[in-house]
């Protein structure tokens, strides 16, 4: 089963500019040194919006997880990163109980990557 509604997902500008692409992000900092090796970067965050949608569209859900304020749901897959390489990474949506999109919560690798 693939999330509900992902081609409305909501992917917030700040959450991967100032987290996930943030070289001084306490705990987005690691998260950032992964993604800069593909080419991606507070630049072009743009780029990884596009990506982290197009995940969403493309993969089933691996894991969800009902709360009382929403689902989560995990994702795996592959993303074509700017640079032609294609790591596996897994992105986490989060949809509250009162609405019916997935907000993007985060993304990292499912496994190191090298060439």
């Amino acid at each position: 089963m693939k999330i509900p509604n992902a081609i409305h997902a909501i992917v917030p500008r700040e959450k991967l500019i100032d987290y996930l692409l943030s070289t001084s992000h306490r705990d987005g900092q690691h998260k950032a040194k992964f993604f800069s090796q593909f080419g991606l970067s507070q630049d072009n965050w743009q780029d990884f919006e596009g990506l982290v949608r197009q995940h969403a569209l493309e993969y089933e859900i691996s894991k969800e997880e009902p709360s009382p304020f929403g689902t989560r749901y995990v994702l795996e897959g592959i993303i074509e990163m700017p640079d032609g390489r294609s790591p596996e990474v897994r992105t986490v949506w989060f949809i509250r109980s009162e609405e019916d999109f997935p907000r993007f919560v985060t993304a990292y690798p499912i496994k190191s990557y090298s060439d």
